[in-house]
């Protein structure tokens, strides 16, 4: 289980210091699907980035399975057991695939290892598996390779940052279609930060983040029809 207690992140920019994630707390329990959304710059990303380690909190507690991870750095992170992908994910001229998914799952893989994972996510694996994770790929490409590379080893917690962005028809079915299945094991918490109406629509419980606050926070049920209901929470969603 994830808990988050009175998180706070804040920046400075000239000169002038400003709270862009302000007293969250929240849990995300184990096998659940928590899906944060809200309006652009409400500070959702800032928030995952804060959880996985990349930006350090201000204020508050993260707690992962009962240890307090507040103090630890991204690779601490992740061996404690948090997987995260981008927004936009990195590319890395001179790595192959093959490379990176040996990385990510922490030991070398056999070549019949990557194909399944590869082949999971929709990508034929005689195709890829030696390709360089650079600029030659896709924006649905790299989505789908980020998501195998998440997959490559066991987490207690994904995090993962607008999955949907910059990917084709195609491909984002191909992501539900992995975020179902993950959700149907039940062996790890998912947070997808999402405006997607279909990723929101999996969601066991949603949260609204407006502000850098809570806006909402409850079950699917309870809160997609407020989402639906109002003008102004619309303008968040894309079908």
């Amino acid at each position: 289980m994830l808990e988050v207690r009175n998180l706070t992140f804040k920046v400075n920019e000239n000169g002038i210091e400003r709270s862009i994630v302000k007293n969250i707390s929240f849990e995300a329990a184990d096998g659940e699907m928590l899906v944060i959304t809200g309006p652009n710059g409400g500070g959702k990303s800032s928030l995952a980035k804060v959880l996985m380690g990349i930006e350090a909190a201000d204020e508050g507690q993260i707690i992962l399975d009962g240890e307090d991870i507040t103090s630890l750095d991204i690779n601490h992170r992740a061996n404690a057991g948090i997987g995260f992908a981008f927004q936009q994910p990195p590319r890395f001229k001179g790595m192959t695939v093959i490379r990176l998914l040996s990385l990510a799952a922490g030991r070398e893989l056999k070549k019949h290892e990557c194909c399944k994972m590869l082949s999971a996510v929709g990508l034929c694996a005689n195709e890829y598996i030696t390709r360089e994770v650079d600029g030659t790929l896709s924006g649905g490409e790299m989505k789908r390779l980020e998501i195998a590379t998440v997959l490559a080893k066991p987490h207690k917690l994904c995090i993962f940052d607008e999955p949907e962005a910059g990917i084709d028809l195609w491909s984002f079915s191909m992501l539900v279609q992995q975020f179902e299945k993950i959700h149907e094991r039940k062996e790890q918490s998912l947070i997808l930060i999402s405006h997607q109406e279909r990723i929101i629509g999996m969601a066991d419980r949603i949260m609204v983040i407006e502000d850098g606050r809570i806006g909402a926070l409850g079950a699917r049920e309870d809160i997609l029809p407020t989402l639906m209901g109002s003008a102004d929470a619309c303008t968040c969603l894309t079908r």
